[in-house]
């Protein structure tokens, strides 16, 4: 027994050395958080070499409930066990009809009584494809209006078809935001003047567009850097889809599932979408992505991908909904979640780096910000002086921070300057509060460096008891 231990031990080892010479330097999480998982609980992860951290990114986004939370191993091990076929493309199981109605039970209202539901490939880029595939389909239009975001630079080649003739083509328009208001001015009259643009091109016919086939939107933009949409948009960008026939698509790729406070982030604003695309949490952890629409949009068209029966995906999906829904985990995030960003907030105010603190629910982001937003030469009395960081710079280095403490988070954003936490649902208030102790601590010790005074950092991560 001790020389299999020695062996496995040495195989760990040796893993972050090996992997770098065996595969492309696309690896980015691999690069940013060198870390070897081996055992994984809840909000704890353990190391090859015996240390823990809180896991605050959580698969990016498909582990509502944590690492092998029990009721997911309980439903996979229920599949495997009773011998029934494992992938079976779409003919109809037991287990898919459970997802089914599991899912079609956790629906906004206004969309649950006419729903159908379409699998596809289990990638966030497939669900996109097929919902624009669908309205295309059903308005005969080609062009689809999206929104300006690192998530949707992919939805381009995502929706295309195999041709210019059948492929969409995508229109870009700006998303409201703060602090970085595409027209300068932010809050409500820049989400007025976004509203107002969207409109206009919607409705312009000088260049002889029609009108669109969809619209897509995501209420948080995730990836984008943790932007939620102001409730009053999203109204504002129903009505005017409403009023002239042109489905609206709410990608809940990144959001759905509870992460925001409601099962789904659409429910914020009342809004009822045409069409909902769903991917990443509802898989509980396994690949799994889904489309649901109004059923009068459905035209006969052939569902397409080789994995979308995957039978313990759907398994680990219903159970997840399921213990959502049941336990009222959606409004625990939202809870938890305002109390999270109350904290932070006052973070922002005691420390220069930190720019802006936003968020919905338990999706919450931390924006870097460099002094006078330029590498302005800086000195500490004493040494030459030198350049201040850029605010991905002392966003990666809030990131390395965190996992020297023990703590691993994400950075996204256009400019990747925006630390993003995302714990799962199940994450306790006394769990919490050690993720924010941790953040705290990190975002000093940077900015401390930053102004040239350094900074002790504590051993990388904890060491996990034997």
């Amino acid at each position: 027994m001790g020389e299999v231990s020695a062996r496995a031990s040495a195989v760990r080892e040796g893993t972050p050395r090996r992997q770098p010479a065996r595969e492309t330097t696309a690896r980015t999480y691999a690069r940013a958080l060198p870390v070897v998982p081996v055992r994984a609980r809840g909000l704890t992860i353990e190391a090859a070499d015996g240390r823990r951290y809180l896991d605050c990114v959580s698969g990016g986004g498909t582990l509502a409930l944590g690492h092998n939370h029990p009721v997911v191993l309980g439903a996979i091990r229920a599949v495997l066990d009773s011998g029934a076929p494992l992938q079976v493309m779409d003919l109809t199981t037991p287990v898919e009809d459970a997802f089914v109605t599991e899912l079609l039970r956790t629906l906004p209202p206004g969309l649950a009584g006419h729903a159908r539901v379409r699998f596809c490939g289990p990638t966030g880029t497939d669900p996109l494809a097929t919902a624009a595939g669908l309205v295309r389909a059903a308005t005969g239009r080609t062009r689809v209006v999206a929104f300006t975001d690192v998530h949707h630079r992919a939805t381009a080649e995502a929706c295309a078809g195999p041709g210019d003739a059948c492929g969409t083509r995508l229109a870009r328009l700006p998303y409201p935001q703060d602090p970085h208001c595409p027209f300068g001015v932010g809050g409500e009259h820049g989400a007025e003047l976004a509203g107002h643009w969207a409109e206009s091109v919607l409705d312009d016919r000088r260049t002889g567009e029609a009108l669109p086939a969809g619209m897509i939107l995501e209420p948080v933009q995730s990836e984008g850097g943790v932007l939620p949409a102001p409730d009053t948009w999203m109204r504002r960008m129903r009505r005017i889809t409403a009023e002239r026939s042109v489905p609206l698509i709410a990608d809940e790729t990144e959001t759905g599932g509870g992460w925001t406070g409601a099962l789904w982030a659409v429910e914020h604003s009342g809004v009822t979408p045409d069409v909902l695309v769903l991917s990443k949490a509802i898989g509980g952890s396994l690949p799994l992505a889904a489309v649901v629409h109004r059923d009068d949009l459905h035209v006969g068209q052939s569902d397409s991908g080789t994995f979308r029966g995957n039978q313990l995906a759907l398994a680990a999906g219903a159970a997840t909904l399921a213990h959502v829904r049941e336990h009222r985990l959606a409004d625990h995030a939202a809870a938890l979640g305002a109390r999270v960003l109350t904290r932070l907030r006052a973070l922002a105010e005691e420390f220069r780096c930190v720019g802006d603190v936003r968020g919905r629910g338990l999706l919450i982001g931390v924006e870097m910000a460099a002094p006078d937003g330029a590498r302005a030469p800086a000195t500490d009395g004493n040494r030459p002086g030198r350049a201040s960081r850029t605010a991905a710079e002392l966003a990666a280095a809030v990131q390395r921070a965190c996992l020297c403490r023990g703590l691993i988070v994400d950075v996204v954003g256009p400019s990747a300057n925006v630390v993003r936490l995302l714990p799962p649902l199940i994450v306790t208030e006394e769990q919490m509060a050690a993720v924010l102790d941790r953040l705290a601590d990190a975002v000093a010790a940077v900015e401390g460096a930053d102004r040239g005074r350094g900074g002790h950092a504590p051993p990388h991560g904890e060491r996990a008891p034997r």
